[in-house]
């Protein structure tokens, strides 16, 4: 054997110790990165859910105080309360029956609210509830009545002028009717013109006017239920 050819033997030996030594450098270095980037990635999952347990927290300790005790009679003459909300999600509205468009407007805009929700969740998965500010003049049947030309599954709610009084103050809706109305004389209420969305609970959380659409209320009662589930 030759000199030169040893040392060729030599290099080429060399050479494989060199690709080897690379080749091991290069998976140490993957390794590291890739448990650097799980670390990471760990660390960003755990931040996501610490920011949206604590925007949910915000949430609930920012909530106004909405609803309460109630009890008034639906449009099949049978006593309603509170306590038949609870389980189902419910949207609530404040109005009268002799109201000439913006009640009406609003009504149909919350069963296609109620539509929108039963194609995505399911149905019986929240209830839409009339509740009306002239007791005076709707009467369950008057209420029954005026309930048929809307959703079919809204809940018409009436009572004496005390409890419907009651249950406007607890839900903050503010109504009034004209001073020195004559019996048999027409006249308009002034009342909140907006209705609420209330969680399986009872409790606020959200509240919807005459400038929300029936897809933006829809869009807001799904990230509620996906807060709900969240927490549960």
């Amino acid at each position: 054997m030759t000199k030169r050819s040893y040392s060729s033997m030599e290099q080429q030996s060399m050479d494989r110790n060199a690709v080897g030594l690379a080749t091991w450098r290069s998976a140490l270095i993957f390794i590291v990165t890739g448990v650097g980037l799980y670390f990471y990635f760990e660390s960003e999952k755990k931040k996501v859910k610490e920011r949206k347990a604590a925007e949910l927290a915000n949430v609930k300790t920012g909530r106004p105080k909405v609803g309460g005790p109630f009890t008034l009679t639906d449009q099949d003459g049978k006593e309603f309360t509170e306590q038949d909300l609870l389980g189902k999600w419910s949207l609530i509205y404040f109005g009268f029956t002799n109201c000439p468009d913006i009640c009406p407007d609003e009504l149909d805009k919350m069963g296609a609210v109620v539509d929108l929700i039963e194609k995505k969740h399911g149905a019986d998965v929240v209830i839409p509830v009339f509740v009306s500010v002239d007791p005076a003049r709707d009467s369950v049947s008057q209420v029954k009545k005026y309930l048929s030309e809307f959703h079919p599954k809204m809940i018409g709610l009436t009572g004496p002028y005390d409890a419907v009084k009651k249950m406007c103050k607890v839900y903050r809706v503010y109504f009034s009717t004209p001073a020195e109305v004559k019996p048999g004389e027409d006249y308009l209420v002034d009342h909140s013109i907006y209705f609420y969305l209330m969680d399986p609970k009872g409790e606020f959380v959200d509240a919807f006017g005459k400038a929300n659409t029936a897809k933006e209320v829809k869009a807001k009662f799904d990230k509620a239920v996906e807060a709900w589930k969240a927490e549960e």
